[in-house]
């Protein structure tokens, strides 16, 4: 799990979307959004950090309200990305958009990218 950066978070605000180092990180690619006080976040996060398979997707993290962008990342992941829950997921095939969800478990979390 890769936590993301400042100029990552800004980059995507500005754009509108993750960068190219983000979604072409790895064929399946998840970024959790999310803040650091939430309970399904912490079971979320134990969970992600035991996938250690070579094929398993990068996993890229953010808690934002720990962040000095607080509200104008709050703000673009409410109001532009149009999910006001955490932790928020989103899900990447081959740098496309493939699904978005709140918490889930592993397997609905795997599921989430399709059929390899």
């Amino acid at each position: 799990m890769t936590k993301l950066s400042k100029d990552q978070c800004l980059a995507a605000i500005a754009a509108g979307e993750f960068g190219k180092d983000i979604l072409g990180a790895a064929p399946r690619v998840a970024v959790v959004l999310t803040q650091g006080w939430c309970p399904q976040w912490i079971h979320l996060r134990r969970k992600l950090e035991g996938l250690a398979a070579p094929d398993d997707p990068a996993v890229f993290w953010v808690e934002y309200d720990t962040e000095p962008f607080f509200d104008e990342f709050m703000n673009w992941k409410e109001d532009f990305l149009g999910n006001r829950e955490v932790p928020y997921v989103r899900y990447y095939r081959d740098g496309a958009l493939v699904a978005e969800s709140n918490y889930t478990d592993i397997p609905g979390f795997m599921a989430r990218f399709g059929r390899n």
